[in-house]
């Protein structure tokens, strides 16, 4: 990469899936051939460790030593760095952004900031926008609607919705759709990447017999979440060295059945 990376994933409230996209977007950048690291701010808890034990540290994004063990360690030959953060410190950890001189870095060109907010049904999530809306400058800023828990989103008048969304000239809109729960159970109990899942394998290369129709729900479904990223062109956003061509998709459950 010519510069660090730091994509943040966020969201005003647990329950609306943000870990779910912090996993489908590793495994993203693991086929993009796009070295990635994880920060898990969900301390102690650790839920994203127990999926990708091998890229993520928990951490409190709370504490300067932990802070310090993110930002410190960027660097422009390093992996992407991708920070889960936990459910209500967006606002707090875009202070502390600011605080430390990262977002003005950030606006003078020196490192890819790229921020997902991952929304909830309720216009709190609305407010959550004009919140943090102070501080994102030219960050590349997603607003993520995720289906994934069956989530019913507010059907928020055009005013209201022009109103905070019109805050971010760049903001995109990008969907995940909702993945069959049994499917998505399963892979929780395997406790394993998507992509791994639907191989038929652990994260060590052991074959398992996993279900071939849950397989085929995960696939299809990853797949589209894959299909929102390639139309933001993420890959591409976190590393100038990124080779689109050579991506190791989903592998169709006939060729792992």
């Amino acid at each position: 990469m010519a510069k660090p990376a730091v994509v943040l994933i966020g969201a005003d409230k647990g329950g609306v899936g943000k870990t779910t996209v912090t996993r489908t977007m590793l495994d993203y950048f693991a086929a993009h051939q796009v070295r990635a690291r994880a920060f898990d701010t969900e301390a102690p808890k650790g839920t994203l460790k127990r999926f990708h034990p091998g890229v993520t540290d928990v951490v409190d994004i709370n504490l300067v030593p932990d802070q310090m063990k993110i930002f410190d360690t960027l660097s422009g030959d390093q992996a992407v760095t991708v920070i889960d953060v936990r459910a209500g410190l967006m606002s707090p950890t875009l202070r502390m952004l600011t605080d430390i001189g990262f977002l003005q870095a950030a606006l003078e060109g020196q490192v890819t900031f790229v921020v997902f907010l991952i929304l909830g049904p309720t216009i709190a999530s609305l407010e959550e926008i004009a919140e943090i809306a102070g501080y994102l400058n030219d960050a590349k800023y997603f607003i993520v609607k995720n289906f994934i828990n069956n989530a019913r989103f507010f059907e928020w008048h055009e005013a209201t919705h022009s109103a905070y969304f019109n805050r971010f000239k760049n903001a995109v809109e990008i969907t995940i759709p909702k993945l069959n729960e049994m499917a998505m159970e399963q892979v929780d109990v395997a406790s394993v990447p998507f992509v791994d899942f639907i191989g038929n394998k652990t994260p060590s290369g052991i074959r398992v017999p996993y279900s071939l129709v849950l397989r085929g729900y995960v696939h299809t479904w990853l797949t589209k979440v894959w299909a929102e990223y390639d139309r933001i062109g993420l890959a591409e956003l976190v590393d100038s060295e990124s080779d689109s061509d050579a991506v190791d998709r989903p592998h169709s459950i006939a060729r792992t059945a």
